[in-house]
């Protein structure tokens, strides 16, 4: 099965774009959980509570929403192109794997942050928020880099995929 090659460099770009914006919110997980909680670890109450309210409201922006709402959409595009193809269970597994990570930001990660910024008392809005939010950070930190490495495998196969599937014109006879 050959796919024309309008319809397959756009499948690859998506995918591409899929596994990109992925990574980037995979990247955000990561460095909160090994060097932004870890540093605000060592602050009192009341600069960590500061800081991470002025971290939550600043991250609502454009270019964050991008890639976290950009993600899973692209995810879903790219899942729809691959139906039928060989990779297709690499960018499913990367769909749902990133969609579990979005769920836990929205279950979990999101309320917390809510919380927060409606605790008055630093210390008892540190205590509610800190343990709870940095478990629930790795957990969607682990799940978005498994994302990004199943979609890395379905573009790395996708790519095999089309090198396979190129038609090559056959030789013509020589006068």
């Amino acid at each position: 099965m050959t796919e024309n090659r309008t319809a397959g460099n756009a499948t690859g770009w998506v995918l591409g774009a899929a596994t990109v914006a992925t990574g980037l919110i995979a990247g955000a997980f990561y460095v909160f959980a090994c060097a932004v909680m870890p540093g605000l670890a060592r602050s009192d109450d009341r600069v960590f509570v500061a800081v991470m309210r002025n971290i939550n409201d600043v991250i609502q922006n454009p270019v964050f929403f991008l890639g976290f709402m950009g993600a899973p959409a692209l995810s879903a595009v790219s899942a729809w192109q691959a139906r039928g193809r060989p990779y297709r269970g690499w960018v499913w597994a990367g769909l749902a794997a990133y969609a579990l990570a979005f769920l836990v930001t929205v279950a979990f990660n999101i309320p917390l942050n809510d919380d927060l910024a409606r605790t008055a008392d630093v210390g008892v809005a540190r205590e509610r928020f800190e343990d709870a939010w940095v478990g629930w950070n790795v957990v969607r930190a682990v799940l978005s880099t498994a994302a990004v490495g199943c979609l890395g495998r379905g573009l790395i196969l996708y790519g095999a995929y089309r090198h396979r599937s190129v038609q090559v014109s056959p030789p013509r006879p020589t006068p």
